[in-house]
């Protein structure tokens, strides 16, 4: 496998990861709220609302129906921070762990088909 990717292959990958999402109806989700998710499942925690608009430089009010959204998927879940009731912590959950790492696969198994 080629370690470093051109930029047509780069893009040629992301179009192949995504046409398949749309073909098979999988995932569905938002630019923003994939960014939410990754971040969420892939940075270690805790992560909070304020912490993630922070993070990705959007208000709270956009990660909030980002997470709306993503909730109802079951992909995280939401609660309130026991220490400072503040702040809402993001949780992850079995379904959206399932998920990401199906996504992960789909990319590896897109990469490989990459021309060298």
């Amino acid at each position: 496998m080629p370690r470093d990717l051109r930029a047509s292959q780069a893009l040629q990958l992301w179009r192949e990861v995504t046409l398949h999402l749309v073909r098979e109806g999988e995932g569905d989700l938002s630019l923003r709220q994939s960014a939410v998710l990754l971040t969420v499942y892939l940075d270690p925690p805790p992560h909070t609302v304020r912490g993630l608009a922070a993070k990705l430089g959007v208000t709270k009010p956009v990660i909030t129906r980002a997470l709306d959204a993503m909730g109802q998927k079951g992909l995280l879940t939401r609660r309130r921070d026991e220490k400072d009731r503040r702040n809402v912590v993001i949780q992850r959950t079995l379904d959206g762990a399932l998920a990401v790492q199906k996504l992960g696969d789909l990319v590896i198994a897109e990469f490989r088909k990459l021309p060298l």
